[in-house]
């Protein structure tokens, strides 16, 4: 059937062409199962008409209202808008089109939820590149106009349906659209609420504005001045009644955008995210969770691994850098029991070499030590004076081992702090008492000061040291050594004075029976060990940040799909794909970055409480800068592919998601 001829009237309306379409076709599906919503339709709407399209259900009206307003394209045939062909147009341009050139109101007004009135209003004008401040007050001045001045911060659900739909309106307004497509406009409305929208729509037309109305009933569209009706996706009619309207002068180029700059929408982009967050606290929550934790874990891990490899440089490095240990045995040899090859005259020797600043042989065993009538068992350790200077241990209490002691095999000890806690739990000074090992009296000459924990979690208190002497005659027996600390006198004869040891105990021992290290190769390896075992603790905690954000992609996809209505919405209302796409993207990394900064916090809290427990550890800026960079990472990472999906969404497809 081909279109009718429109009567005289209808021609002379339409004095300036706008919309034309020329046997446009939109089908859906394929085959036997192909849907012709429209079919070969004709049509001319002028500039300032006021044009209703009417048809039962399942005639094509709304989908002819979404070719107009460029939410869909036509399967065949040709749609300009003021003469440019539709199809020639990326979606972008599409998106400027209906951002300048159209006002829609919806049957179902369409709002957002979350936002208020003036931010509904405000949402085409924020795509138009408007300044926030501009927008508002044309947001509230049209607001005003339509007699919504006190509703300017009401949201949609505290509105009534002729309020809410007046709102729309004046999103159709905001950016001075001259063409305002109303689809069944008073269907959700009472009868007063209806007429006062249709008087609405009438005023805007007699200002010039283009109006088409999608109704299917006859007696609201007696109120335009032009009547199409559809049937089968056909134009069956076109006839044209009333006045003339001069119409409004149409803008000279569409799709022009105002140049906001990408601060201007990243700023705006992260409104939005703080809104949406808001409105869904809950679901927010979940999000932020995975990140916080997977955060905290970095930071906390890797400064309770750099806390431990701190603590054991700072022991090694209280022995002092220019230090050696000879130790019995020959390199990779895993005897049992005690290895009798250093004896007490190797320390001697040693102690008589040049550069040799201080000489500490050591024997030492486990032995129950007894006051009055508490036992205690503990390690006794055999030293000469050198070991209180080599350690740096000062005296909490009387004095040390003196050289006297050793010469004369003194019975004297002195007693580490935990010791003391356990042999004197009363507070008793034990100096000048006698405590027995194995039935030998000792007299305490002297308490250590407190040395605590040590990295590998020994207590370094629970020792008493006599002399070395004393040892080899009351306690130990034979006199073989369990290794000698050598303190040399200037780091620069540290590999002369290790040869030299070397050298003297192979001549001494006719044999490779010991063993010589230097503690800065100690300090070298005991760092590469901790870096190694903090770069796995960091590693382990990454993984937690990986799932934290696979869980942010996850709940970004259901967030799409929960918000599809709004994302048409805001596609039908001018915003470009990269709108969307930056919305949603910067969604993800607000949510991110939030949950960043909450798991630096968690982290370091996590990591004082640890320390409080005697644990070492480490803060410094560069795992937390990390941490949070990670996360932010994150966020855009993993926010890429739900923001896409929304992105390239069909607005038609978004508009009609339940």
């Amino acid at each position: 059937m081909n279109a009718p001829e429109r009567s005289d009237t209808a021609r002379s309306v339409a004095s300036a062409t706008l919309l034309r379409l020329s046997q446009v076709c939109r089908h859906y599906g394929s085959g036997e199962a192909q849907v012709k919503a429209l079919d070969g339709v004709d049509l001319e709407i002028g500039a300032g008409e006021f044009v209703a399209i009417v048809g039962q259900s399942g005639s094509g009206k709304s989908t002819l209202m979404n070719l107009l307003g460029c939410l869909d394209r036509p399967t065949a045939g040709r749609y300009e808008v003021l003469g440019r062909d539709v199809a020639t147009l990326s979606p972008d341009e599409l998106a400027a089109l209906r951002r300048d050139a159209f006002g829609f109101v919806f049957q179902r007004y369409n709002l957002l939820a979350d936002a208020t009135a003036a931010e509904n209003v405000e949402i085409p004008a924020a795509y138009a590149g408007l300044a926030r401040h501009e927008r508002r007050a044309r947001a509230e001045q049209l607001l005003s106009g339509l007699g919504l001045g006190d509703r300017t911060d009401h949201r949609p659900g505290q509105l009534s349906g002729g309020q809410q739909q007046r709102v729309a309106i004046a999103r159709a307004l905001v950016n001075d659209a001259p063409v305002i497509l109303a689809d069944e406009p008073t269907g959700a409305l009472d009868s007063q609420s209806g007429r006062d929208v249709l008087a609405l729509l009438k005023r805007l037309n007699a200002e010039g504005r283009t109006v088409i109305l999608i109704t299917h009933d006859p007696g609201i569209a007696a109120h335009a001045d032009r009547t199409i009706e559809l049937r089968d996706g056909r134009v069956v009619s076109d006839e044209a009644s009333g006045t003339d309207h001069e119409p409004r002068p149409l803008p000279a180029a569409l799709g022009i955008r105002r140049a906001q700059g990408l601060a201007g929408e990243v700023s705006e982009a992260v409104k939005m995210a703080l809104r949406s967050m808001r409105s869904n606290l809950f679901r927010t929550a979940l999000t932020l969770l995975g990140v916080v934790i997977g955060v905290a874990a970095v930071i906390a891990m890797l400064a309770i691994g750099d806390g431990s490899k701190q603590d054991v440089l700072d022991r090694i490095a209280a022995m002092g850098s220019n230090q050696l240990s000879v130790r019995p045995g020959f390199s990779g040899f895993r005897g049992a029991g005690d290895i009798a090859t250093l004896t007490p005259e190797d320390a001697e020797a040693i102690r008589a070499l040049p550069d040799v600043a201080l000489v500490s042989p050591e024997r030492s065993g486990s032995y129950v030590l007894r006051a009055g009538s508490l036992d205690y068992r503990s390690q006794v350790q055999g030293v000469w004076p050198d070991f209180q200077a080599l350690r740096d241990w000062p005296m909490a209490r009387g004095s040390f081992i003196t050289q006297d002691d050793v010469r004369g095999y003194a019975p004297v000890i002195v007693l580490g702090q935990t010791v003391v806690q356990n042999l004197y739990p009363d507070g008793t000074d034990p100096v000048g008492q006698f405590v027995l090992v194995r039935n030998v009296p000792f007299e305490v000459i002297g308490v250590l000061s407190a040395k605590g924990a040590s990295s590998w979690g020994m207590d370094q208190d629970d020792v008493a040291l006599i002399p070395l002497s004393t040892g080899f005659m009351r306690l130990f027996g034979q006199s073989f050594l369990s290794g000698i600390t050598v303190k040399v006198g200037s780091d620069v004869a540290m590999a002369r004075t290790e040869q030299a040891i070397t050298a003297l105990l192979t001549e001494r021992h006719r044999t490779v029976d010991f063993q010589v290290r230097n503690t800065a190769s100690l300090q070298e390896a005991v760092s590469a060990t901790a870096d190694t075992m903090t770069a796995l603790l960091g590693s382990v905690a990454a993984i937690s940040l990986i799932v934290g954000g696979i869980g942010v992609m996850n709940i970004m996809l259901v967030s799409v799909t929960e918000r599809t209505r709004e994302i048409g919405i805001r596609m039908a209302t001018g915003a470009r794909r990269r709108d969307i796409l930056l919305q949603f993207n910067i969604e993800a990394v607000v949510v991110c970055g939030i949950g960043g900064l909450l798991g630096v916090a968690l982290g370091l809290g996590v990591g004082m409480l640890v320390e409080r427990f005697g644990m070492a550890v480490a803060f410094s800026a560069g795992p937390a800068l990390l941490a949070f960079t990670c996360a932010f990472l994150t966020g855009v990472v993993f926010g890429y592919l739900p923001a896409r999906k929304a992105a390239y969404m069909d607005p038609v497809a978004a508009l009609a998601y339940e």
